[in-house]
């Protein structure tokens, strides 16, 4: 027997075939050991899934893993097969009944250590009675950012998971993501209702990736760009484009420029999307042209650039996107190209008002309910789809107007409808109003003179504290004339250090997310990011510390 855990999970790493834990893995299993809930932050490629795989083999029970794709599904559970370890198994919508029946039978029997499941299932009240029953010791969240609403890949079923976690009374819960900046990661922490739950935060600096950006007058000149660039490098590659009619038009532009592409979109028939997936995997595709609807889940470690035909909605998408390039350590390009024109596009999509209706009904219903009523009746009973109902449950609980019961069934708590709906909507517009700063900060990334690893690392909360080097405004040395410019300025002193809770007379709390020289950074809670002159605030004083 092991002296200590740390020692456990070596020889566990050993017995996996491990010989070296990356940073963070073993301080995360180790905390997972202890009882501790814990939150992981990794790069893409850094070895997330180890850590609940050591903390699995080194614990009794079952291990119960959220996952949102079905092909991110079988690849995990193929990985636990080839490593030799317990089975593992998973029951989605994909299989045919009888597979699901067995599945649940190799779990129940003990066969199985491992059930891997799609978030939609946990909002089955059979699921979660079979669940409770075999009382896992072990609860996994992978792509955790999905549960935040201030994420970039927000999902509504991610929402009831902390409901789901309680239910199950409340077993070891370990998160996992690879992008996530701190108000994403305090509401993970929130949402899955984590207890005495720590955060294993490792670097998100990727510093084999050359960071670039192309501004374009036209559509046209920009597709060109794009597929002169993709000819140009080594293969293979990604492409993310904003539609789905781009990624075909492209996919046939680079494909006859020679090269073998492919489109990807959600779109496609899930046949297509599979064989597209599988043909990019085995190396018959050498690019794929898509939507964000690909990537999640892709384990492919040699792609040798990822390029943006147009700016994603915010540096969260933009960094977990080009993280699935160079994930071999080896030198890859992220390369962005837009237009002017794409920024305003983003802020006209995240318009839009709140689900009023939908709000109203779900309050009026549940107000007026004898008894707790279970969300599959709800849905049944109003003919609305999951995840509508989930997003409107959810801002009705978080102005306190709904509770949750232990059993997932909804409870009004108080107040009338009217005031609970309009809150609601109160929140839904703040929310808006941060996914339009993102799409600021992203703004802001693509014009920045100054270094653009540095941009890219302050806005998730890790300073740099010198020019990275590998970006196209540290190559032309346009980031050293930024530096030279602000050292020769005087530096408006002040207090205003990175992290710093401050209030502002018109955009309300917030906290400092990044010092840029004589600029700072704030997510405000409720305006989203706002990047200030430190002159204009000590002159102004409409900033002050909490």
């Amino acid at each position: 027997m092991p002296a200590s855990p740390s020692d456990a999970i070596t020889a566990a790493a050993a017995q996996y075939g491990w010989e070296q834990l990356r940073p963070g893995q073993r301080e995360a299993v180790e905390l997972a050991l202890e009882g501790h809930d814990v939150l992981a932050v990794m790069p893409t490629g850094h070895g997330k899934s180890a850590i609940y795989q050591l903390a699995a083999r080194l614990t009794e029970g079952t291990t119960v893993v959220v996952s949102p794709l079905i092909a991110l599904q079988r690849d995990q559970v193929e990985q636990l097969d080839e490593l030799g370890d317990e089975s593992a198994v998973a029951v989605n919508s994909s299989q045919r009944v009888t597979e699901n029946r067995e599945a649940w039978e190799e779990i129940e029997t003990g066969e199985a250590g491992f059930l891997f499941l799609a978030p939609e299932q946990l909002a089955r009240d059979e699921v979660l009675e079979r669940l409770r029953a075999i009382e896992p010791s072990l609860f996994v969240v992978d792509e955790a950012h999905c549960v935040s609403a201030w994420g970039h890949d927000f999902r509504p079923d991610y929402l009831r998971l902390g409901h789901v976690i309680d239910a199950l009374g409340h077993p070891t819960t370990i998160a996992l993501t690879a992008t996530a900046a701190p108000p994403v990661r305090d509401e993970i922490v929130e949402r899955l209702r984590m207890r005495d739950g720590r955060q294993v935060v490792r670097g998100f600096d990727r510093p084999n990736i050359f960071l670039e950006v192309q501004r374009h007058s036209d559509d046209d000149e920009r597709r060109a760009a794009v597929v002169e660039r993709a000819a140009a490098e080594a293969k293979p590659g990604l492409v993310y484009v904003a539609t789905r009619k781009e990624a075909e038009r492209l996919a046939e532009d680079l494909a006859a420029a020679g090269m073998r592409a492919e489109a990807y979109h959600a779109g496609l028939a899930r046949a297509e999307r599979e064989r597209v997936h599988e043909a990019f995997t085995d190396g018959s595709a050498e690019v794929v042209v898509a939507t964000s609807a690909f990537g999640m889940g892709i384990d492919k470690a040699d792609v040798r650039f990822v390029l943006h035909a147009a700016p994603p909605d915010s540096p969260d998408s933009y960094y977990q996107e080009i993280g699935r390039a160079g994930r071999d350590g080896e030198p890859a390009l992220a390369a962005l190209h837009y237009r002017q024109e794409d920024f305003g596009l983003h802020r006209f999509r995240t318009g839009g008002s709140a689900d009023t209706e939908m709000l109203a009904q779900v309050a009026a219903r549940v107000r007026r309910a004898k008894l707790p009523v279970p969300p599959e009746r709800l849905r049944q009973r109003l003919d609305v789809g999951a995840s509508r109902l989930t997003a409107a449950v959810n801002l009705l609980e978080q102005v306190g107007a709904i509770e949750t019961t232990e059993e997932g069934a909804l409870v009004w708590r108080e107040g009338t409808v009217k005031p609970a709906v309009d809150e609601a909507e109160r929140i839904a517009e703040a929310r808006r109003r941060v996914d339009r700063s993102r799409g600021d900060m992203m703004r802001g990334y693509a014009e920045t003179s100054g270094c653009r690893r540095r941009f890219l690392l302050s806005y998730f909360g890790e300073e740099l504290p010198e020019r990275g080097g590998a970006c196209d405004t540290c190559r032309s040395g346009a980031a050293a004339r930024v530096e030279q410019e602000r050292a020769e300025g005087d530096r408006v002193e002040g207090d205003w250090p990175v992290g710093a809770e401050v209030r502002h007379e018109a955009w309300g709390d917030g906290s400092i997310v990044s010092d840029d020289g004589n600029r700072i950074t704030v997510l405000f809670d409720e305006a989203g990011y706002k990047t200030l002159s430190l002159e204009v605030v000590e002159e102004s004083g409409v900033l002050e510390r909490r």
